[in-house]
């Protein structure tokens, strides 16, 4: 087997009982890094210094990724020009953070006939907000709810990233 001493250099290769005899002279563990490697290669290390390192440096991987999160914005038939412009800031907004917005329409009582003065509020919804995301899912109208889903612009959200570590 090749061998990989305690300092990281190269011992060569040896025979399974001279790498054993080699790690407990330094008290230490002989651990198996490539096994499918013509010779198998071994390396001398503390076992459970190592399992806490690899365990470490998972779990930094896991705090420093960003969870994408699901926002929903929720509108009427009738809305006022200045609620609009409220909800799409907040849109705008959760798309610049990285975030997944989901966008629907509410019908209440006989307004479920009225889905193309929707569809044309919703086309204007897409143009305002098409700098900062994209349609990610089709508007697509479930009983008396007319929804759709847009995700960020991948190189806006880059920049964000970059902006927010400076």
């Amino acid at each position: 087997m090749r061998l990989i001493d305690q300092d990281g250099e190269q011992a060569g290769v040896v025979s399974i009982a001279n790498a054993m005899k080699m790690a407990r002279d330094v008290d230490l563990d002989l651990v198996e890094i490539a096994p499918s490697a013509k010779p198998v290669v071994c390396k001398i290390l503390d076992y459970g210094k190592y399992k806490y390192r690899a365990s470490k440096k998972r779990h930094e991987a896991r705090v420093k990724q960003k969870q994408v999160e699901l926002k929903e914005i929720k509108f009427h038939l009738v809305i006022s020009e200045a609620d609009y412009n409220v909800k799409l800031r907040n849109a705008i907004r959760f798309l610049e953070s990285g975030n997944r917005v989901k966008v629907s329409w509410w019908f209440r009582g006989r307004e479920v006939s009225k889905i193309d003065i929707a569809m044309r509020s919703l086309d204007r919804f897409v143009l305002d907000v098409e700098e900062y995301g994209d349609v990610e899912q089709k508007p697509n109208l479930e009983g008396k709810r007319l929804h759709m889903l847009l995700i960020p612009k991948k190189n806006r959200s880059v920049k964000n990233a970059k902006d927010e570590d400076k």
